[in-house]
This record gives C-alpha cells, structure tokens and sequence, in this order.
C-alpha cells in the first residue's frame, strides 16, 4: 500500500415460505404523500422533496414499514427451456420485487431453506449509513445464515432509484438468487410509465457452482447463453438431452405509441458485458446506478456487472415489433450465443411476430459510459483530504489461481466477521482479510481518495462495487497513476456505487469518511470475486461498534452458523464472497 500525504482544499460542493407481499404499517399507495404530485408532467417532484433535494443529508420521514418475507430455495426450472438446478428466492429468477418510497423503512426475513449451505444478502448499492450489520457480506458484515435459520435485515431507504439485491455467498447470484429492489423517488425528466427493472444476465446449462473447480484455474468457462428478465429461448428441436425440455420464451414489453417509459436497466452477469439498445429508437439516461444525473440522449448504454442505468424510452417509432438487444460485447467475454440474448418490444399486443428489424453495431469498448456524460444532477465536488492511498492489483497462484491488492489475496472466516471482531474489540488485521483503515485526522480531514493501478498485465477490465458509499469518480484512464500528473476531476465529476478499473490503467475514486463500518471493495466478475480481488476499508473503527444497533440478532446469526459447522457438508472453497 502506498500513500501520498498532502492536504487539498476545495471548494463548496427479495412460492413457499410466505408470499412476498409487502405488509404496511398504513394503508398507502407508493405515491407521495405531501404536498406535490409525482406525475407523468412533474417527475422532479416528491411532496414536499425534489430532484434538488440533497438525498445526502435529508430523509423523508414517511411513517411507513414494508416488510417481505424471503425463501432461499433450491429449484429446478428451466428460465430457456433448458432445465437445470438453481438457487431462487422464492422459486423464481428473479426474486420478487422489493419496492418501497424514498425514506420508508424496510424489514426484509430471509429464511435460508437450503438443504446445504449458508447464504447471505447484499442490497446492492445501499449505502447503511450507520447500520453496517445489515450490508449483508459474509465474513465482513455477518456470519452465513444457516440453513433453517432467519436473518430479518433493516434499513431505511435513504436514498432512491434503481437496484438490486442478491445474494454475496459465493457463486449463489450467478445461479439465480437475485431480485429487483426500487425506491421510489423523484427523476430528472418526465415520463409516463415505469417499466420496472430490466436484468441482462450470462445463462450456464452447468450451474456456477460447478464451473468454479475449471474457474478458479484462470481461464474463465464459457457460458452457453444469456437471459433478459430471467426468460430465454434454447433451441431443443432435435435435442435428445433430457434437460432440453423447451418452453423458453423471449421477454416482452408492449409500448403504446407517444408514450415514454422508464426502463431500470441492471446488469447482473456473472461476467458480461453488455451494450444494451433497443432497435429503432434512442435512450435518455437520467440516473446510474442510485445517482441522478443529468438527462442525456444515446443509442446504445455501456452496462458494467453490477451497474444499473435509468433510462426513458419514448414510443415514437412507427408502429411494429422492434428487438431488444442485452448486447454482449465479445471483445470482453465468450458466450456460445452472444447475439440471441434478446428481448422484444411490440407496439401490438396481439402481434406474435419475431422482429425483423435491424440494430446497432455493437462494439469492443469493456468500460464504461463517457465519465462526460454521466452529471450528476445534486452537484457536489470532492472537499478536503490529506493522503492518497495507492494500491496494485496484481495475481498469484496458491492452490488456485487469485487476484491480489496491495499483494494479499481476500480470504474471509465466514465464522468470525470482521465486524463481530471489532464488537469483541479483537484484532482486524489478519492478512487474508486485506483491511485498510480509514480514519479522520481531524475535522477537516472529509475525504479518502484510492486509487487502484492494474500492474498484472494481462489486460482484462474490472468493475469495482465499493459498499457503504457512493464514490466520485475522479480519474479513470489508461497507463499509470501519478498524483503529480494525473488529472483529478474534483469538480461535481461522476458519482455510482460500481465503475470500472480499465486494463492496463487505473480507477481513483473519492468518497465521504462520514459511515463507519467494514466496507467491501470488490471485483464485480463473480469468478473474480471468488479468487479473491477484494479488500475492506474499515472506516472510523473507533465509531464501528457504537453504530451498530441490533447486536443480539447480530450474534444469534452467529450462534445458528457456528451450531451448524460441524455437519456442513460444502466447505469454504473460495474467498467466502
């Protein structure tokens, strides 16, 4: 780890345990309840909110509970026509929605119904300010929940927009346990209807879990399709493959003309990368990840693993079926059937016609959107900070092939949390757990700056999630990170929860050293997630166990974990996330 010391100023700036209906502490619509409407005409409003309100700082207090029940299941389903073994939550792919308005409370059981193995869930792109005990990360945030065990997860929707959530024990989204989660909130241009969350995923006919003994020596399996919204087709004409049963349908949505809609766009891919369009017509993108942003107008989205892009759709084109295309860029990943991961949108509901129209070009770019467009809306630049840490990202080969920062490789005690460490006041540094502190100097001392440079030299590009936090986006390029000679972009530059680290290059992020907790930082590519390429930020250790506000859940979970070890039959075969 290298640092750089020196002070700048700046300026101002988830079928069978229970249904997953929501329960409401009061009889409300998620509409708004102030004051201004939230309408097709005033989307920028919310009661007695708005677009321009700092989400930072300000909460709506609504007074509302919502409270879903969560099965994690094994299953047997076949999303495109091919069946195979799954891991669900509540037997479908994806979950069910978790939906609730900007500020509403939400209390989420996740009953673990595995046969074998534990289970942990993340919501992704939450920042739980003051409540890092329900981040969700095995290892980290908490103990596994045992199988038959029940983790309820509390938080307040702080924020608003688009996400996810999913599971962060090993391989287990890769194999289906995943589902959409939105906070109503107010939007940075009209539209007339919300489609909800579109997932563009890669789609094995061998279960991730699986693949991992080929996966975990380097080189990546190739998975044999994708799938929009959980559904795909697979051509089983001919096949004398059990499992090819057919049935696979494509996605489809119906438009009616002059209308625009809100599309959630998330990527949610064990490691693809997608250039997501829509035939014949362009997009507005208002929001990435859980950040507004300045409306821009594009045919086609760079979506990262993990990235999420609000965009408005206006039916504008001439009446017809018109595909939707995930997108998958070969230059960045191999799939057996790249062009096929599609969905259709009809302007005639009664019309079953495949479409016959034509798309973009897709391209070879493994990064992300121009960091030109993405503006966010809530204008704020990076204030005070004293040092600059600088890490490398690198690999090695111990028992499998694994990625390195700052020379360590992540390896997590499912059993002993670094949080439960911290409560007990035990030691946290234990290499495998990679932790880098974070702490305030002084009052004056705001902002962490990092800055992770690709020293392997095999090229490949990286998304990076960190949790706990949006960061700010002040570099992302090519060649190697001077803070002499880099231009940093401190001035309102983009804002997300997941970017990428380009090959070859580097990726400085800034954020607020205003949420104590242990934070994981982590590739997005699940094969690399499980080889290791993660750390955790332990930001205002001091100030950890003061926050945290459920202790006893949080050692029953523990207790229930450590009772079942003893019987478990898959042991710890990857870095634990």
């Amino acid at each position: 780890m290298k640092l750089t010391l020196f002070t700048l100023l700046t300026g101002p700036f988830f079928h069978s345990l229970v249904s997953a209906i929501p329960f409401t502490s009061q009889p409300s619509p998620l509409t708004p309840r102030q004051s201004c409407e939230n309408t097709a005409t005033s989307r920028n409003c919310w009661g007695d909110y708005s677009i321009d309100t700092d989400y930072y700082s300000v909460t709506p207090d609504t007074g509302v509970t919502r409270e879903y029940w969560l099965s994690v299941e094994n299953s047997t389903l076949a999303p495109d026509g091919y069946e195979r073994f799954v891991v669900t939550f509540n037997g479908t792919i994806p979950g069910p929605a978790i939906i609730a308005d900007w500020g509403d409370n939400l209390v989420i059981h996740v009953t673990n119904n595995l046969q074998h193995n534990g289970t942990s869930i993340h919501w992704h792109g939450i920042r739980q300010l003051n409540n890092v005990e329900y981040d969700g990360v095995p290892g980290v945030t908490q103990c596994p929940i045992a199988p038959g065990d029940t983790m309820t997860y509390k938080f307040q929707a702080t924020q608003y927009g688009s996400t996810w959530y999913h599971s962060h024990f090993t391989l287990q989204y890769g194999d289906g346990l995943l589902g959409p989660l939105i906070i109503n909130g107010p939007a940075t241009a009209d539209y007339d209807e919300d489609l909800g969350l579109l997932f563009l995923s890669d789609w094995g006919h061998t279960p991730a879990c699986q693949l991992w003994d080929t996966a975990k020596l380097g080189a990546p399996p190739t998975l044999e399709t994708g799938l929009v919204n959980g559904t795909n087709t697979w051509d089983c004409s001919g096949s004398d493959d059990e499992a090819c049963v057919g049935g696979g349908k494509k996605f489809e949505t119906v438009f009616e003309a002059g209308k625009k809609y809100r599309i959630r766009v998330v990527n949610t891919a064990i490691e693809a990368h997608f250039q997501f369009s829509i035939d014949g017509h362009n997009l507005t993108v208002i929001a990435n990840d859980l950040v507004p942003i300045v409306p821009y107008e594009t045919e086609s989205l760079l979506v990262s693993i993990g990235q999420r892009y609000d965009v408005i759709v206006e039916a504008s084109a001439v009446a017809d079926n018109y595909w939707l295309r995930a997108g998958w860029v070969t230059a960045c990943a191999a799939n057996l059937n790249p062009a096929d991961i599609t969905g259709i949108v009809r302007y005639d509901s009664t019309s079953t016609a495949d479409p016959t129209s034509t798309g973009i070009t897709v391209g070879s770019n493994c990064g992300d959107e121009p960091l030109e467009s993405l503006v966010p809306y809530l204008a704020m630049n990076v204030g005070n900070y004293t040092e600059v840490t600088e890490e490398a990202l690198s690999f090695a080969f111990t028992n499998y092939f694994v990625w390195t920062i700052n020379s360590s490789s992540l390896y997590l005690n499912w059993s002993n949390p670094t949080t439960l460490r911290i409560f007990k006041d035990e030691p946290i540094w234990p290499t495998d757990y990679n932790v880098v502190p974070i702490d305030q100097v002084d009052s004056s001392d705001e902002w962490a700056v990092y800055v992770i440079q690709d020293s392997s030299g095999i090229g490949l590009n990286h998304p990076i999630h960190l949790h706990g936090h949006d960061f700010w986006i002040i570099v992302q390029a090519t060649g190697i990170f001077s803070v002499d000679t880099s231009a940093l972009n401190l001035i309102n530059p983009p804002r997300r929860d997941v970017a990428t680290l380009p090959g070859n290059g580097y990726l400085a992020i800034a954020f607020k050293k205003d949420n104590p907790g242990a934070w994981l930082l982590h590739c997005h590519i699940a094969w690399h997630a499980s080889q290791g390429l993660a750390m955790q930020f332990v930001e205002r250790e001091a100030d950890i166990a003061v926050s945290l506000t459920d202790t006893a859940a949080f050692e029953d979970v523990c207790a229930a974990w450590d009772a079942y070890t003893p019987t478990e039959v898959y042991l710890q075969d990857d870095s634990g996330i």
